[in-house]
């Protein structure tokens, strides 16, 4: 039986990415978090959170470290289909003003 919820990264080409799986504590590794490359693929990179079933804390945290890394190598980082309970936590941190996490319609 595979692990419910993997996290994985899928390169959809020109800056796409989606993310499948869960951004919870269990899902989380430090290798994910290491794995900062694809945000610097390309000069804009868009992150689709449309297939995130379930999120916690740990998945704003690398969240904000994907911003953090992008901004360092001046990447554009765009989150499209930011799963609500997502918004719900950025906005009880405070980051719902920011860019990253205003709902934005789909283009």
């Amino acid at each position: 039986m595979t692990a419910m919820g993997k996290l994985q990264i899928i390169d959809e080409g020109a800056g796409h990415f989606a993310v499948d799986g869960d951004l919870t504590f269990l899902t989380i590794d430090k290798d994910t978090v290491k794995s900062l490359a694809f945000l610097s693929s390309a000069k804009e990179i868009t992150v689709d959170l449309s297939r995130v079933a379930n999120t916690d804390s740990a998945g704003l945290a690398l969240m904000i470290e994907w911003i953090r890394y992008a901004g360092s190598k001046r990447t554009l980082l765009r989150f499209k289909k930011i799963p609500k309970q997502l918004l719900n936590l950025a906005k009880l941190s405070g980051l719902d003003d920011t860019r990253y996490f205003t709902v934005q319609s789909d283009d």
